[in-house]
C-alpha cells in the first residue's frame, strides 16, 4: 500500500473502526503508522524543568494493515460525473 505522511486514511478494524484521520508518522520497519486523533493513549510524564508533567493523551501506532487509503481526487471526480 502506498502510504505517505499527510494523506487521509480510514481505520477498518479495531476500537477506532470507521474513523478518518491524517498520517502523522510512519514506521516502515515495523509496518506501523501514527494517525491524528486515532488510537489515543494516556502517558504519565515526570515533571522536569521544561515541562509540567502529569498525564497526557497522545496518539499511538496502529498496524498499516488496519487502515485504508482514501483518495480524495477519485471522490471529487465521481461527484462531478454524477451531476
Amino acid at each position: 500500500m502506498n502510504l505517505k505522511k499527510g494523506i487521509q486514511v480510514k481505520v477498518i478494524t479495531g476500537k477506532d473502526r470507521g474513523k478518518v484521520g491524517e498520517i502523522l508518522e510512519i514506521d516502515r520497519k515495523l509496518s506501523r503508522v501514527k494517525i491524528k486523533t486515532i488510537n489515543m493513549i494516556k502517558k504519565h510524564l515526570k515533571p522536569t524543568k521544561e515541562n509540567k508533567g502529569g498525564i497526557i493523551s497522545k496518539e499511538d501506532f496502529i498496524h498499516q494493515s488496519n487502515v485504508k487509503n482514501i483518495d480524495v481526487k477519485k471522490k471529487e471526480k465521481k461527484k462531478a460525473a454524477g451531476k
